[in-house]
């Protein structure tokens, strides 16, 4: 069959080509990309590009295996791609954008989280605590809420955090006790 003067095959060949490199260029600068379609949540050039790839392939493939009708074979391809896109939207593409995670945190989001003295706190001065989270260790300065002095190795409990400093309590934790 012919299409504009060529063979379909061609045709799915050189869109197969084509879809491939601008996937490729897509794969270095999406980031710069990924703001323009923010608003609109199913386009996304992924999705697209992907689509067009496996229609492609797909389409190349059965027209130069199967025996089918070129028309049939294009229903075919775009239906197994639409669902092949849409698994990769729904089971790959929203979970990884739905796992990103910041390194960053604030000074509220230290209240009420324990951590370990590792420079002493002398009464109405300064030490040194670490905070073990999902990101890493933070080790930040650190006071006595009460002004109270806490030894090295000591687990406290930080109760408010600002500008800088932990203001932290001695902590018990409810498993050392035994009923």
């Amino acid at each position: 069959m012919l299409i504009f003067g060529y063979q379909i095959e061609t045709i799915y060949l050189f869109t197969l080509i084509i879809v491939g490199c601008i996937t490729l260029l897509y794969l270095f600068f999406s980031d710069m990309l990924d703001g323009v379609f923010e608003g609109i949540p199913f386009i996304d050039p992924a999705v697209i590009l992907s689509f067009i790839t496996i229609a492609a392939a797909g389409g190349f493939l059965l027209e130069k295996l199967t025996p089918l009708s070129s028309l049939y074979i294009l229903i075919l391809t775009c239906f197994i791609s639409a669902v092949l896109s849409a698994l990769i939207y729904f089971f790959l593409l929203v979970p990884l954008k739905a796992a990103e995670v910041s390194l960053a945190y604030t000074e509220d989001s230290l209240g009420g989280q324990v951590g370990k003295v590792i420079v002493p706190i002398p009464a109405d001065g300064f030490g040194e605590v670490v905070i073990e989270t999902v990101n890493g260790i933070i080790s930040k300065r650190a006071t006595g809420f009460d002004n109270e002095a806490i030894d090295y190795d000591e687990e406290v409990l930080i109760i408010e955090a600002k500008d800088g400093t932990v203001y932290v309590k001695k902590y018990d934790s409810p498993l050392q006790y035994k009923f």
